[in-house]
């Protein structure tokens, strides 16, 4: 039974006159004792909240309720089809929630701040879908407004001086389920955000598929929240490369961007690259051979935030040789690994850098069949302090078999300096060549999804860093039907696995996978994309980072001494 809350009676203080033989400053005094008597009297009579697991100081793990993802802009200038997938695992917990994907425009994000809610259904459509589209489905054409710009009028009551209206593109309806749709066809389109809330937030995951003309390439990448610091190593402004960084505002708040980027000789000093203002709800892109001062074949790019939050992506196109998003490298540290260079590569391309005053000295390891082994004639890499440092691999059958990682540890652990890693790696045939870029991955923690995962077209690669682990592989349906599938998978430590058998029974559309470890580890994991176009081997690949599904909430208990300190 709850216990009452018992209020002291409104008393009045006493006046000075009911204090007999004191003088006006005791009686001064004495009026205030009892007033704080009055007051430390209600915080003691006050039931304290009901004690919960996690008292004493200890901690408890709740699920979260709402996760918000930053989609970077389509590609600038190439034509093609950009398609975005959703996806929430199961078992998430709470009442039914709500997913969405949304263009950045100053007028969604505005009304994003809001409880997100399912749109209204027009007048007439019972559905509750957007703008009378099933779910997964665009919800009309794009604003057609140039990069950076604010999208358009506003929609809605806006437009009539009410609040703004969220317009959302794709809507997820279920856990376990994928929605898809495409992006913003329009060669200027701006970025886009998602959120989801209830039981669709934990776990919650956004890909975006690219698949080009003209030279047909395929660049994927994982939508990720918005920050404050990304780092990409394998950037490069020589010869035929067209890289540039796609910088989204999904926040109410403006924000300020430096670019630093890092070569081979050091920090790149460009006061252009410096104080880039990014205004709510809007989407910019800048080509990075306008802030390196020449060509520099290796590039280190540390995108900070000075104010305010952005998400950042950073696409690499290299002539006719392949093109693809580069994968946003871990937080720099003393040991890095590189999962996911697949099977059939002949060649790849590391590139090392670090913003630390010292020197980093690195062994060089692969996982092979029978765990990390070093390659000959490549067995290490001296970084200079803030600069990047480069490593070239000729895969063939007598240097590894299958699928493979790339591990980085400090020479002497005594003399350690932090460091990120990118790696490009090139498929071939028939002359025809693509491309994909890696970086330095973070392990699967208790559970990650990826997803846009295709029938026939998907491969998952598993790297076990330090001890044998056990991992469970579920494919989910597929956006448009498919039956789910699970399997257990051990992996070996210091080695790659590829896992065989992904795709659902029947699937139709686009699917998820999602990896749990259950045992030892860590486990780094990848999956490749494969879809062939005109006789060129087109992939890309992405990891599968920990989805942070849980958070770790500590206990508060009421101090009735508060009110004395």
């Amino acid at each position: 039974m709850k216990k009452p809350t018992l209020k002291a009676p409104k008393l009045k203080a006493p006046g000075l006159s009911a204090v007999k033989g004191g003088s006006r400053t005791g009686q001064s005094l004495l009026a205030g004792a009892a007033v704080l008597g009055l007051v430390f009297g209600i915080a003691e009579l006050r039931a304290p909240a009901s004690p919960t697991a996690g008292a004493g100081g200890q901690r408890t793990t709740t699920q979260v309720e709402r996760t918000s993802l930053v989609c970077p802009m389509p590609l600038q200038g190439a034509v093609g089809t950009t398609n975005l997938t959703l996806f929430s695992p199961e078992g998430g917990t709470g009442g039914a929630g709500t997913g969405l994907l949304a263009d950045v425009t100053p007028d969604n994000v505005l009304a994003a701040q809001n409880p997100v809610r399912p749109p209204a259904a027009p007048s007439g459509d019972p559905s509750g879908q957007p703008s009378g589209q099933p779910s997964g489905q665009a919800s009309g054409q794009p604003s057609g407004q140039p990069s950076g710009q604010a999208s358009g009028q506003p929609s809605g009551s806006a437009a009539k001086g009410g609040p703004p209206v969220l317009d959302s593109r794709i809507t997820l309806a279920k856990p376990g389920v994928p929605a898809t749709g495409p992006a913003a066809n329009n060669s200027d389109a701006g970025g886009a955000f998602a959120i989801a809330t209830g039981n669709l937030a934990p776990g919650f995951t956004v890909t975006q598929t690219t698949s080009t003309e003209g030279i047909a390439s395929l660049s994927g990448v994982r939508c990720a929240p918005s920050g404050t610091s990304f780092w990409f190593a394998g950037a490069s402004t020589v010869n035929d490369r067209s890289d540039y960084v796609t910088l989204v505002n999904a926040d109410s708040l403006p924000a300020v961007v430096d670019l630093r980027l890092y070569g081979d000789k050091g920090l790149i000093d460009n006061d252009l690259a410096t104080g880039i203002a990014i205004a709510p709800g809007t989407s910019q892109s800048y080509a990075l051979n306008g802030y390196s001062k020449g060509q520099v074949a290796d590039l280190a790019v540390h995108v900070v935030a000075r104010s305010g939050r952005v998400g950042v992506g950073l696409h690499a196109r290299d002539g006719s040789k392949g093109a693809d998003w580069l994968e946003p490298s871990v937080d720099p540290a003393p040991t890095v690994t590189v999962p996911g260079i697949p099977s059939d590569v002949t060649t790849a391309h590391l590139v090392v850098a670090t913003d630390s005053p010292d020197d980093a000295d690195l062994k060089v390891q692969l996982s092979g069949k029978n765990g990390w082994f070093t390659p000959a004639g490549k067995e290490s890499i001296h970084v200079k302090a803030g600069m990047t440092a480069t490593l070239d691999f000729q895969f063939t059958a007598d240097t590894r078999d299958g699928a493979s990682a790339i591990r980085l540890t400090p020479s002497d652990p005594a003399h350690a300096a932090p460091v990120v890693a990118g790696l490009r790696v090139d498929r071939e045939n028939k002359g025809k060549t693509e491309s994909a870029w890696l970086a330095g991955g973070a392990p699967v923690g208790p559970r990650a999804s990826i997803a846009d995962n295709r029938g026939g077209q998907t491969a998952l690669m598993l790297t076990a860093t330090d001890t044998d682990a056990k991992v469970r592989v579920t494919s989910s349906a597929g956006a448009s039907g498919g039956t789910p599938a699970t399997k257990e998978v051990s992996v070996a430590a210091g080695t790659t696995v590829s896992v065989d058998g992904l795709d659902p029974a029947g699937v139709n559309g686009p699917y998820a996978i999602t990896v749990e470890t259950l045992s030892g580890g860590p486990v780094l994991a990848a999956r490749q994309l494969s879809i062939g176009v005109k006789d060129v081997p087109t992939f890309t690949t992405q990891q599968l980072r920990d989805d942070h599904a849980t958070v770790q909430v500590p206990h508060v208990a009421g101090d009735p001494g508060v009110v004395l300190k």
